[in-house]
């Protein structure tokens, strides 16, 4: 038996999803599956890779929903996870008991443990540290910007490694050593320490390029990272130097997408009266009601700076 698992790639409640998925499936559908991973991304149109679909069964964790009957099990929190009315009657209309959604859950890790349990009577404690941190990081529960900035935690280096590695080999690997060990002892681990130190000197680069380039203006942090070559970032970087604002657009640039970021920051002092994933909907994109984003294409780098003007505009508060 193959199992595939298609996973919200460089994202720590992805790779998450994915390790606590496989300590499941081990546990309660086949203990001897041979099990892959492949990270899937948000790109222009949100296209799904239907060849990705290639196992006996086939798993979506914390990413959208893909109508093809080769899928077996979906689990997502995403208040955006259906691209469209389509997609999501095919959801509605599954009878497999395979298939689960809750936007209201902070992480999809915390929801396919308690899925797990409540469903199929599956608990491992040992999983507890990694729901514990998954549930902090997607959902934002830090006590301060400078916690998340300054990385000072073994699960926040082990996030930053997630976010910053190219190899999707190594994310696999990472996910099974999440299967195995303590977040002490991965982050401690030769090959993990190994990428770690040049991630973390990119992050304080990354840091001080932000710094320099954020500008607010009525609750609003704007920055253009097109041209630095940073194709990702820690979102709290613009709330570690702007502790006043509200909200948060970028723009970056990779090789597969032109992205625009949208966040907002929990310790605002004024309230977060928009609802970031209709906003980004409208734009082809999405997320949650307190952060999301827009991926086009490459060569749509002026699309995407008058999308970024034009949400910048709408968020910004009065005079």
């Amino acid at each position: 038996m193959k199992l595939r698992i298609l996973y919200h790639g460089n994202c720590f409640d992805g790779v998450s999803s994915a390790a606590i998925f496989t300590k499941f499936y081990r546990a309660k559908i086949d203990s001897t599956a041979e099990i892959g991973y492949t990270p899937t991304m948000h790109r222009a149109g949100n296209a799904f890779d239907r060849d990705q679909l290639d196992g006996d069964e086939n798993a979506i964790v914390d990413f959208k929903y893909c109508p093809d009957e080769r899928l077996t099990w979906w689990f997502d929190h995403h208040q955006s996870a259906f691209l469209s009315p389509q997609d999501e009657a095919h959801f509605n209309a599954d009878t497999s008991g395979k298939k689960f959604l809750d936007a209201k859950s902070a992480s999809c890790a915390e929801f396919i443990a308690r899925v797990a349990k409540e469903n199929f009577g599956f608990q491992d404690e040992s999983l507890a540290e990694l729901i514990h941190w998954a549930h902090i990081i997607d959902g934002a529960f830090y006590e301060n910007a400078a916690q998340c900035v300054e990385l000072k935690s073994p699960a926040l280096k082990l996030m930053q490694v997630i976010e910053g590695e190219k190899d999707p080999e190594f994310v696999a690997e990472i996910i099974r050593m999440l299967t195995e060990k303590s977040l002490d002892e991965i982050v401690a681990s030769p090959e993990v320490q190994q990428r770690l130190e040049p991630i973390l000197e990119q992050h304080w680069k990354t840091v001080e390029i932000i710094k320099t380039r954020a500008v607010h203006d009525r609750g609003v942090v704007h920055f253009d990272l097109v041209g630095t070559g940073i194709e990702g970032y820690n979102k709290f970087i613009p709330y570690y130097f702007h502790p006043e604002t509200t909200y948060v657009v970028s723009v970056s640039q990779s090789s597969y997408r032109t992205k625009i970021s949208v966040g907002s920051n929990p310790w605002s002092p004024r309230p977060r009266n928009h609802n970031i994933a209709k906003i980004c909907e409208r734009y082809g994109g999405g997320g949650h009601p307190v952060v999301g984003a827009v991926s086009l294409a490459p060569d749509e780098l002026e699309t995407a700076r008058k999308y970024a003007k034009e949400i910048i505009e709408e968020l910004q508060f009065p005079d």
